[in-house]
């Protein structure tokens, strides 16, 4: 018995079920098809409002549950994927890269700053991240100077996210930087937030 590898294990799990970063080491259930009861790609890829020449910013896509589908859809535009974990990124980047996707761009992010060009995105979007952000005023700031006028920020939240923030939170939160709300789709328990610069 290793009382030392037990403890990792345990700490581990418990990131797993409560509040912050989700861990790596789990990022295969993140992969699991029941997702789609909550929110399908096809879903996703409605509420975005994406064209295939968009220029996209997905935040936090972990191991690329809905990356893949996005790609594919991008016929003539680009994905860009940030993350802070460079194991999410890598297991991201592998599974766009067995499906010959090369459409995509992957940044490290640092929880502050992006190190892209204003007005550069039509669309950025997150699907259960929000909550788990540090620097949530930070961040919000960085989206308004890197989305075109007129992009949307898409942020979906679902049921059972220990991080999960609500419809109104999120109003009073991305409006107070300058983004008037456009659209939310779903319910309260499960839903997609869209607002424009």
């Amino acid at each position: 018995m290793n009382i030392e590898s037990d403890k990792i294990n345990w700490e581990i799990l418990k990131k797993f079920t409560s509040k912050g970063v989700f861990p790596n080491q789990w990022a295969f259930t993140l992969l699991f098809p029941i997702r789609n009861v909550f929110l399908s790609p096809r879903q996703l890829i409605k509420r975005i409002e994406l064209q295939e020449d968009s220029t996209i910013l997905e935040l936090g896509p972990g191991p690329g549950y809905f990356s893949v589908p996005v790609a594919k859809e991008l016929k003539r535009g680009r994905l860009y994927l940030a993350d802070i974990q460079q194991e999410m990124m890598d297991y991201a980047r592998k599974r766009l890269l067995k499906r010959r996707l090369f459409n995509t761009e992957y940044y490290l992010c640092d929880g502050k700053t992006f190190a892209f060009k204003d007005n550069y995105f039509d669309i950025i979007f997150m699907v259960t991240v929000i909550g788990e952000v540090e620097n949530k005023d930070d961040y919000i700031k960085e989206f308004f100077r890197m989305l075109k006028l007129g992009g949307i920020l898409s942020i979906s939240e679902l049921a059972g996210d220990p991080d999960k923030m609500s419809i109104e939170e999120l109003k009073i939160l991305i409006e107070q930087h300058n983004f008037q709300f456009y659209k939310v789709y779903g319910n309260n328990r499960n839903f997609t937030i869209n607002f424009k610069k």
